[in-house]
C-alpha cells in the first residue's frame, strides 16, 4: 500500500490556514492579557472557531476526493475507520 501525498498547494493553503488562525489566538491572547472587553475575545474565539472548522472541513474534502478513493482503490478498509474515528473525535 503506496501512502497518499498531498499536492504541495494543498499543504501550502492548509499550512496558511493555520498561520492565520495561530496569528488569530495571539492577538487573542494579548485581548486577554490587556484585559480587553470578554464580549470582544468571545467574539474573536468564536471567529477562530470557525477558522478551525473551515480548515477542518478543507481537509475533510480532500482526503475524501483523494486519500480515501485512493485506499479504498486498494481494498484498505483500514481509512475509512480511521476517518470515522477520527470524525467522531473532531464533532466531540
Amino acid at each position: 500500500m503506496d501512502k497518499h501525498h498531498h499536492s504541495a498547494k494543498h499543504i501550502k493553503q492548509i499550512s496558511n490556514r493555520l498561520a492565520k488562525t495561530i496569528g488569530h489566538l495571539e492577538a487573542i491572547k494579548k485581548m486577554v492579557e490587556n484585559d480587553k472587553d470578554c464580549s470582544e475575545i468571545l467574539i474573536q474565539l468564536a471567529a477562530v472557531k470557525s477558522a478551525v472548522n473551515n480548515t477542518a472541513t478543507a481537509i475533510l474534502k480532500e482526503h475524501l476526493s483523494h486519500c480515501l478513493i485512493h485506499a479504498l482503490e486498494d481494498n484498505n478498509h483500514k481509512s475509512l475507520e480511521d476517518l470515522n474515528k477520527a470524525i467522531d473525535m473532531f464533532v466531540k
